[in-house]
C-alpha cells in the first residue's frame, strides 16, 4: 500500500511538471511559427519588389542593397528553422524520456496490483470474503474485518484506474512521438530548400560585389554627389521647419492668440497641435510605413557598406525599395507644410504633425496641395522609378529643427 501511494504521487507531480514543460514548448512553438510566417511574408514582398524590377535593374548598388537585405532576411529565416529543428528534437527526447518513465511507472503499478492480490489471498487463507468476515470471533473484529475490506477495495479499484490512465497516456505520448518525428522530417526538407535558395543570393550577391568593387572610383563620386543632393534636401527641410516656427511665433505675439510655448518644445503650438504633436509621439514605434509594401535598402545614420569593402554610406532618412507607381502615404495625421523639387529627390512633400515634421522624397507625382490637412495612410502621390530601374522613397522625421532616426517610429517588419 505505502508504495502504491508513492507511486501515485509521482504520476501527480510528474503530470504537473509535464503540464508546465508542455506549456513553456507551445509557447516557444507558437513564437517559432509567428516568426517564420514573418519571415516568409518578408520574402515574399521581395520576391515581388525584385521581380518587377528585373527586366529594367542595372547593376548598381541600390541592387546590391536590395540583394544583400534580402540575403539577411533568407539567411533570418534558415535560422529560425534551425531553432525550430533543435525544439523538435527537445520535444522527441522530453518525449521518449516520459514515454521511459511511464513505462517503468506502469510495470511498478502492474507489480504491485498482482502483490494485492498475492497478499490478498494470503490473507483470507483461502476463505471466501463471507466467510471471512463471518468467522470474526466478536463484533469489533467484523467491524474491522469489513472496514479493511473497503479500504482494500477502494485501493485496488483506484490502482486499476490509475494503470488504465497511464496506458491511455502512454499511448497518447506515443503518437505524439510519431507527429513530431514527422514535423522534423518536414522541417528538415524545408531547411534544404531555403539553404539552397541562400547560397544562390550568396553567390549573386558575390557577384555584384565583385562588378561593383570594379567601379569603386564611379560609385564613390555618386556617393559623393548625392551626399550634396542630400545636403540640399537637409537645408530645405530646415529652412521650411524655421518657417513654420516664425509663423508660430507671430501667431503666439498677438494678444488674442490661444498658442503658447511649453517647456522642451522648439515652436508655440494651439492646444489642438500641441495635442496632435503629442499623438504623434505617442505612436512612436507604430507609424505605418509611407508604402504599403517595401523594404529598406539603406539604413539612417552613417555606416561601412555591409559587403563593399571601402564604401561608406551615409542617409539622413531611409530609403525604402518599393513596387514601381506605388502609392505614397503620409504615416500620421497633419497639414502639408511644402511641396518642393530637388534634383536626386524629385518632388518632395513635407507633412507638419504638430512639432514633428515627415519628410517625402523621390516621388514622381504629387495628389496633395500646402495647406491640406491629410490622415495617416492616405496617399500623397507615387514613386518615382530612378535611372537604374529600380523604386525607392525617401522618408525624414523630425522634431523641430532636430532630425530622428525613421527605424524609430514605423512599425518594424
Amino acid at each position: 500500500m505505502r508504495i502504491f501511494q508513492i507511486i501515485i504521487s509521482i504520476v501527480f507531480f510528474l503530470g504537473l511538471w509535464v503540464g508546465d514543460l508542455s506549456a513553456q514548448t507551445k509557447k516557444s512553438r507558437e513564437e517559432l511559427e509567428r516568426e517564420k510566417a514573418e519571415v516568409q511574408a518578408r520574402l515574399k514582398e521581395f520576391d515581388a519588389i525584385l521581380r518587377q524590377t528585373t527586366a529594367t535593374k542595372k547593376t548598381s548598388i541600390g541592387e546590391l542593397n536590395a540583394i544583400t537585405q534580402q540575403f539577411q532576411t533568407q539567411n533570418r529565416l534558415v535560422n529560425t528553422l534551425d531553432r525550430e529543428i533543435r525544439l523538435l528534437n527537445q520535444e522527441i527526447s522530453t518525449t521518449e524520456k516520459k514515454i521511459k518513465e511511464q513505462e517503468a511507472q506502469l510495470k511498478e503499478l502492474k507489480a504491485e496490483y498482482s502483490r494485492m492480490i498475492y497478499n490478498s489471498s494470503k490473507l483470507n487463507r483461502g476463505l471466501s470474503i463471507v466467510a471471512f468476515v463471518f468467522s470474526s470471533s466478536n463484533f469489533n473484529q467484523l467491524y474491522m474485518r469489513l472496514k479493511y475490506l473497503k479500504q482494500y477495495s477502494d485501493s485496488r479499484k483506484q490502482q486499476a484506474l490509475q494503470i488504465e490512465k497511464l496506458t491511455q497516456q502512454l499511448a497518447q505520448q506515443r503518437v505524439q512521438l510519431d507527429e513530431r518525428k514527422n514535423e522534423k522530417e518536414v522541417v528538415l526538407n524545408e531547411e534544404r530548400v531555403e539553404r539552397e535558395k541562400l547560397e544562390k543570393m550568396r553567390k549573386d550577391q558575390q557577384g555584384l560585389v565583385n562588378t561593383l568593387s570594379r567601379k569603386e572610383r564611379d560609385i564613390q563620386r555618386q556617393i559623393a554627389a548625392t551626399k550634396k543632393q542630400q545636403e540640399q534636401l537637409n537645408r530645405m527641410i530646415k529652412a521650411a521647419i524655421e518657417d513654420e516656427i516664425r509663423r508660430a511665433e507671430a501667431e503666439a505675439n498677438k494678444s488674442n492668440s490661444t498658442t503658447t510655448k511649453r517647456a522642451g518644445t522648439s515652436m508655440p503650438m494651439t492646444p489642438e497641435a500641441a495635442a496632435l504633436s503629442n499623438s504623434f509621439a505617442g505612436n512612436r514605434g507604430k507609424l505605418p510605413w509611407p508604402v504599403e509594401t517595401g523594404f529598406v535598402s539603406i539604413n539612417y545614420g552613417t555606416y561601412p557598406h555591409p559587403t563593399l569593402k571601402g564604401i561608406v554610406l551615409e542617409s539622413y532618412g531611409l530609403e525604402i525599395r518599393t513596387n514601381p507607381n506605388s502609392e505614397v502615404r503620409a504615416v500620421f495625421d497633419g497639414t502639408v507644410s511644402k511641396i518642393s523639387t530637388l534634383p536626386g529627390f524629385g518632388l518632395t512633400v513635407i507633412i507638419k504633425h504638430g512639432e514633428y515634421f515627415t519628410l517625402y522624397s523621390r516621388l514622381k507625382s504629387v495628389s496633395v496641395k500646402v495647406g491640406q490637412n491629410v490622415k495617416a495612410k492616405e496617399s500623397i502621390g507615387q514613386v518615382a522609378t530612378n535611372a537604374d530601374g529600380l523604386a525607392e522613397v525617401h522618408f525624414e522625421t523630425w522634431k523641430g529643427l532636430q532630425i530622428m532616426d525613421p527605424a524609430a517610429w514605423i512599425t518594424s517588419k
